[in-house]
């Protein structure tokens, strides 16, 4: 009988981690190699570009780097991305708010007048994915 239990969980533990999936997020078009690039997932439009759900930091080596998530249940999500060229782990702004280091988001969405929107950025994740964003 135990043995048929630890088999039973067994399934089940591997049923489980099946529906998580892998996302891979390769960021292009850094103007150097200096710093590091900071990626930010959201499952959220109330937590869009405030709280991430996880979140990674990656060298830069020929202009772009990759990063990858890893066990992330089905869904919809948001990546933001910035440039940490003086790598003091916040995205700089200048004196009217408006960041003086390189950002950008998945479905490279763009706002208006302000930060991209999650409406706009979002994407459905139910497998293994890989999404580029370029920084320009």
């Amino acid at each position: 009988m135990t043995k048929l239990i630890t088999i039973f969980t067994l399934f089940i533990c591997n049923l489980l981690a099946a529906q998580n999936s892998n996302l891979t997020v390769t960021v292009s078009g850094l103007k150097n190699n200096t710093g590091t690039v900071r990626v930010g997932l959201y499952n959220s439009d109330e937590t869009f570009l405030k709280t991430t759900y996880k979140s990674t930091v990656s060298e830069i080596k020929n202009n772009q780097a990759t990063v990858t998530f890893v066990g992330i249940p089905a869904g919809e999500y948001g990546v933001s991305v910035y440039h940490d060229e003086n790598n003091n782990g916040k995205l700089d702004k200048n004196m009217m708010g408006i960041p003086s280091e390189d950002y950008a988001s998945s479905n490279n969405a763009k706002g208006f007048m302000g930060p991209p929107s999650y409406k706009d950025a979002k994407f459905t994740l139910n497998k293994d994915s890989k999404i580029e964003i370029s920084l320009k």
